[in-house]
């Protein structure tokens, strides 16, 4: 008996989720869980963590080489690459007074307000629950006293992915937790007055952003995000004019 065609649909389908697969090294290797030289998980563990078939694991495979951002050594395994830096070449000037942090904050608003409008449009459940598992994050760190750039950088970055748009995953993936202006200003008098309600405040931001993504809500998140992102370049504004007053 002749082996039967595949019907169309199911194709479609391993097409999606050799893209699912895709996206997830895309992340693993944007957070630095993966980093280059190093080698994917196999075939097999790739099966189990995502729960798709071989085809699927190796049209995933497939795709990323073609992009350059894997190889694979016959009988040993496949390995990230350097990022190529002509996909995306951004020449910083570092912030390193108070006008440059402002500046980069500006920045900010005008990439990241649009980049929630696309995620609460685009996103997909695990790009929402890398969001839920940011932030939850966040506030352990924050509740433990440690730094917590890296957990807000992740939780924009979530968002990013989000987008479905490469090009914001790699601009934020570039310029990495500079875009995070308390590393590179000591802004830890911002919670010093009202500690509480500062941290309050944040925490309020970062939900009501979340909400809106996943309410499919592409106006809430956008105005969300700026409000954040705005609120936040203010209470930078207001910390450093404090702290210049008090030095008079």
């Amino acid at each position: 008996m002749a082996t039967p065609l595949i019907p169309t649909a199911p194709e479609r389908r391993s097409r999606n989720l050799a893209e699912f697969v895709v996206d997830h090294i895309r992340e693993q290797i944007a957070s630095n869980a993966i980093k280059p030289g190093d080698k994917l998980p196999t075939e097999s563990q790739l099966m189990t963590t995502l729960s798709v078939s071989r085809t699927v694991i190796r049209e995933a495979i497939s795709r990323l080489q073609a992009a350059n951002v894997i190889e694979t050594r016959h009988g040993i395994g496949s390995f990230v690459l350097e990022p190529r830096m002509d996909r995306l070449d951004l020449d910083m000037a570092p912030a390193h007074t108070m006008a440059d942090v402002l500046s980069v904050m500006e920045l900010r608003i005008s990439l990241e307000t649009e980049c929630a409008g696309l995620a609460a449009q685009r996103a997909q459940p695990a790009d929402v629950q890398r969001m839920r598992e940011a932030l939850d994050t966040l506030e352990a760190v924050r509740g433990a006293g440690l730094d917590s750039v890296e957990a807000d950088f992740n939780f924009h970055s979530a968002i990013a992915f989000g987008s479905r748009n490469r090009y914001f995953v790699d601009i934020l993936t570039q310029l990495g937790s500079t875009l995070i202006p308390r590393k590179r200003v000591d802004s830890a008098g911002i919670a010093h007055t009202e500690p509480e309600a500062y941290l309050v405040q944040v925490n309020m931001e970062h939900e009501n952003i979340l909400e809106a993504i996943l309410r499919k809500d592409v106006e809430g998140a956008r105005a969300a995000m700026r409000m954040h992102l705005s609120n936040s370049r203010e209470r930078l504004r207001r910390s450093t004019t404090a702290k210049d007053a008090s030095r008079n």
